[in-house]
């Protein structure tokens, strides 16, 4: 009884293991629903403090997060000081690895 314990028990564990080591590399698959989650939920963070700084609409700044915690800041701000503002806030929110912006001005809007 206990010799066929232990063969279902290393049956188990070889048949596991794949899956486990798999587990550490999900951010490096971005076909992994929990990386778009993760990207999803620090892209999240940025613009709700955007809103609260009142640095500008959010229809105007675009904000996307890749796999690395790269952020990606897009659109249109009133004033460089906008943007800087922006790209501070983006670059001190948890997770995030570096920021890439390509943010003009715009005043008439």
């Amino acid at each position: 009884m206990k010799a066929a314990i232990a063969v279902v028990t290393i049956a188990l564990g070889v048949a596991l293991a794949p899956g486990l080591s798999r587990a550490d590399d999900q951010d490096a698959d971005r076909s992994h629903p929990g990386t778009y989650v993760k990207d999803s939920a620090i892209t999240a963070k940025i613009k709700s403090k955007l809103a609260a700084d009142h640095v500008t609409s959010l229809g105007r700044i675009h904000v996307d997060t890749d796999a690395n915690g790269v952020v990606y800041l897009s659109g249109t701000a009133r004033s460089q000081e906008a943007i800087d503002k922006a790209v501070s806030i983006a670059k001190d929110t948890e997770h995030v690895t570096s920021v890439k912006s390509s943010l003009t001005i715009r005043q008439d809007d």
